[in-house]
């Protein structure tokens, strides 16, 4: 049978020949689609590590300036000259000195550590 057709084949053998032509089909669909999740993906991954940056260093902008910003307002409304404000000033100057000076404990209080505050309302 020189001139044997897909029609003179037997039942089975035509089935299983479908039956490999759509395997093969389907594992060259899967590795092109592979191949383009691959570029799609890779493509993206810069842009999307872009934007969780952006995202990350607005986030800390918003909170350092609201914080700032209420702080300096809260301090810029409270009259200077009185005792609450010199007690901020003193600390916050031995806060930065502990931390300049590589110290994590709290320094004496003003006075040699006695809990009176220095006396300044009659000083210009």
């Amino acid at each position: 049978m020189a001139g044997a057709t897909e029609a003179d084949a037997p039942p089975n053998q035509t089935a299983m020949d479908a039956v490999a032509d759509a395997l093969h089909n389907a594992a060259e669909t899967a590795s092109e689609r592979a191949e383009k999740v691959r570029n799609t993906v890779g493509a993206a991954a810069p842009n999307v590590i872009r934007a969780m940056s952006r995202a990350t260093y607005t986030s800390a902008y918003v909170l350092a300036y609201g914080v700032v910003y209420a702080s300096v307002l809260v301090a810029k409304s409270i009259p200077q000259d009185n005792a609450f404000m010199h007690g901020l000033l003193d600390g916050s100057s031995a806060a930065r000195d502990a931390l300049n000076d590589g110290s994590s404990a709290a320094p004496d209080t003003p006075n040699n550590g006695s809990a009176e505050a220095p006396d300044t309302l009659g000083q210009d």
